[in-house]
């Protein structure tokens, strides 16, 4: 068994550390509507925030250390940003030297510059004058732009525990989720918007723990499932970025990443999720109340999303602009049939399809049968449809000559495990 490496610069000198930080707040950045919610949800109440500067717990932090239960702990700070404790030696100075490292002022360093895409923005460290022995790592907040944002933490690589392990550690890690050495990632957590019910559903480690072989593909899937729907755009979304991940993967040698994990976030709140009018239109749900039509029948979208309604022949049209060009025309009832005929217009010409649902067919369950449609369509995205997947948590990333295969492994797996999502 390896000895641990003798204790990096960064703990040597944590003065140092705090006098060279870059804590400068991100351009632009304002406290995100989460930030409400963590004041309401946090648990510790105004006293807590009162010590911390107005920082609250992060109300939609889905694994890792919990402020309040543990040392550690995620918070939000009213700039937007969020805080994460610096653990104790030689996990919290080793992470914060490899953010130091990554992100440096004169690094010329391929390998890093290409990193930084796909990890949280890093402004140095912070600590609250009333607390100055505690110091956070101050990153963005990925999920601050998202309305109703789902979030899940996956931990990539076929072993949860650095190479420096003690043998009482390894027997701990592997005990937990033995499937980690086979299929090379373990869900640590989800929150999923429900566009049902408006309301999220939150699962934490044991959900993931419980996955078999059998059952992995499912278990993902519900963090694509708002209630009404699978969605397959920020499936395809994942994968493609996924596939980034991993071309940066296979081109470096230089760090070998353990327990490190992969953070995925996209709205809950759908653009193209409908609902009717009393006319009989198709509209986007959410955004406008029934019988809300403007004169002239048009409604406009932010995505270049336009309903159209006519009267003519009863024919009710929907178009969407740029990149995600689509027709979709929807005839009203007549003769107790309903038809639904989707074409899609792509420049290369290379996806089409239609589809025919009868009223006798849909037994009367006519709204969710046409959001399953429209929500299954999108396999090419639209311009403005977001996704994120960020490498997150580097306590354990330790310097290599080799590729890392373990956490190769693990993306090819997940990547593996979302196509079938999406191909089902």
């Amino acid at each position: 068994m390896a000895t641990e490496p003798p204790r990096c610069a960064a703990s040597r000198e944590p003065e140092r550390l705090l006098r060279g930080a870059r804590a400068d707040v991100p351009p632009g950045s304002a406290a995100s509507s989460s930030s409400a919610e963590g004041e309401e949800e946090g648990g510790g109440g105004g006293r807590s925030a009162r010590l911390l500067n107005g920082c609250v717990p992060l109300s939609h932090q889905v694994a890792g250390h919990m402020y309040g239960k543990d040392k550690g702990g995620i918070l939000q700070h009213p700039d937007g940003t969020v805080l994460k404790q610096l653990q104790p030696p030689p996990r919290g100075p080793r992470e914060l030297e490899f953010y130091n490292k990554v992100y440096a002022a004169d690094c010329e360093d391929s390998v890093f510059l290409e990193l930084q895409k796909y990890l949280p923005k890093y402004y140095g460290t912070w600590s609250s004058p009333t607390a100055p022995n505690d110091l956070y790592l101050k990153l963005e907040d990925v999920t601050h732009r998202f309305k109703k944002p789902c979030i899940m933490d996956v931990k990539i690589g076929q072993k949860s525990y650095d190479p420096y392990a003690s043998a009482e550690k390894i027997k701990q890690q592997v005990s937990k989720y033995p499937l980690m050495e086979e299929i090379g990632f373990l869900v640590l957590g989800m929150r999923v918007y429900r566009a049902h019910s408006d309301s999220y559903e939150t699962q934490n480690q044991h959900y993931g723990r419980g996955l078999t072989k059998e059952t992995v593909k499912d278990g993902v899937a519900q963090f694509f499932h708002n209630g009404f729907c699978l969605r397959k755009d920020a499936v395809a979304a994942s994968i493609q970025k996924i596939k980034e991940i991993l071309q940066w993967f296979e081109k470096q040698k230089q760090l070998n990443f353990y327990a490190s994990s992969l953070l995925f976030v996209y709205d809950g709140l759908y653009p193209m999720t409908t609902t009717w009018l009393n006319d009989g239109s198709l509209v986007e749900k959410g955004r406008v109340s029934k019988g809300q039509v403007p004169s002239g029948g048009t409604l406009e979208y932010n995505n270049n999303i336009r309903v159209i309604s006519s009267t003519e022949n009863g024919k009710v049209e929907t178009s969407v602009g740029k990149g995600f060009s689509k027709m979709y025309a929807l005839h009203k009832r007549h003769q107790s049939q309903i038809s639904l005929q989707v074409e899609t217009v792509e420049q290369d010409n290379i996806w089409k399809s239609s589809a025919c649902l009868s009223q006798e067919h849909l037994n009367g369950n006519v709204i969710p049968q046409l959001e399953k449609v429209f929500c299954h369509m999108p396999t090419t995205l639209p311009e403005s449809m977001e996704v994120e997947v960020r490498m997150i948590d580097f306590a354990h990333v330790f310097p290599s000559n080799t590729h890392d295969e373990g956490y190769i492994h693990g993306l090819k797996n997940l990547i593996t495990v979302l196509q079938n999502i999406l191909d089902t």
